[in-house]
């Protein structure tokens, strides 16, 4: 896989903002995430369609794809940010003209259901895209230190990451010990796996997989990975890495049930590539930004994961 780095981004560049998916709810944390970034330094370029509503969509699909084009198309533009997730970019996927993404590659940043726009990058440019703070979810309101630090240093320097620090002096903790290297990709895992079976998830052989989750009961994340082994992806990967999984308990307190933990201990105790949890990524307040794409070391063993290139150039 070719890997397409971003040029890093400076003070006084232009930002694009742009809803692939759903619409803020409140239209004034668009307003607030500007006025964040403006008091950064950077110009700011909000999308038309960024502040529509069209069902559970940010404008249509015709009208979301426009901006994903414009922006990425403007060459004064040096870097997207993505209001939100949602629900919408996996509609995306086969509507997006993909020589605009590859002839003008610029820095993307989003999380949730961006993951789908994020692996069909990569897949069909190799541009390595991030996975970090969303304008109206994180950038509108008091941004905690942690990832705001992270997340500025990934996008502005050329220098090689190296070793993830975790908030609170947080420790990630070994499932399956050992070494692997690979380049890093995933995100959500139900959009992640709305690509199975498609031309626009990236190949799995030797790459390290990250997986989060939010809100879905153990027994909707236990019909997930089961899909990820009876796709083999277990077999594929070198590595794999579990963020977050916020609120994926069962509602029901009748009803009979497994806990996520215990779901997810199932399918990956006895693998036999290096596994840990507890990686401070997904919906978050404090999130370590990931670079998909971009070459990934984890040591299980030590309970250290670094990133062994620059991912801007």
């Amino acid at each position: 896989m070719h890997i397409v780095k971003p040029k890093r981004l400076k003070i006084g560049d232009l930002i694009g903002i742009i809803s692939p998916a759903s619409a803020p709810n409140d239209l004034f944390k668009i307003e607030k995430g500007v006025n964040y970034l403006e008091g950064l330094g950077y110009r700011v370029k909000v999308g038309k369609s960024s502040g529509i509503s069209h069902g559970y969509l940010a404008g249509t699909d015709d009208q979301r794809i426009k901006d994903l084009h414009d922006m990425f198309s403007d060459k004064e533009v040096k870097a997207i940010i993505c209001t939100r997730g949602g629900y919408g970019s996996p509609r995306l996927v086969d509507k997006i003209d993909y020589k605009i993404i590859a002839r003008n590659p610029k820095i993307f940043v989003g999380y949730s259901d961006i993951t789908a726009l994020q692996m069909a990058f990569l897949e069909k440019t190799g541009l390595l895209t991030f996975a970090g703070p969303m304008l109206a979810v994180d950038l509108y309101n008091s941004i905690s230190p942690f990832t705001e630090e992270m997340f500025w240093k990934l996008l502005t320097s050329n220098k090689k990451f190296g070793r993830i620090k975790f908030p609170g002096n947080e420790k990630i903790f070994p499932v399956v010990k050992g070494i692997a290297k690979g380049r890093l990709i995933g995100g959500n895992l139900a959009t992640f796996l709305s690509l199975a079976g498609t031309q626009y998830l990236p190949d799995l052989k030797n790459k390290i997989l990250l997986l989060e989750e939010v809100s879905e009961a153990p027994y909707r994340v236990d019909r997930m990975f089961n899909q990820l082994r009876l796709m083999g992806v277990f077999k594929k990967i070198s590595g794999l890495i579990l963020g977050a999984f916020m609120d994926c308990n069962e509602p029901d307190p009748e009803k009979k049930t497994f806990s996520t933990g215990e779901v997810i201990a199932d399918y990956v105790d006895k693998l036999n590539i290096p596994v840990v949890y507890n990686f401070s990524h997904g919906h978050l307040a404090d999130k370590v930004t990931v670079p998909f794409g971009a070459g990934i070391r984890v040591n299980a063993s030590r309970s250290i994961v670094e990133i062994t290139e620059s991912v801007v150039s």
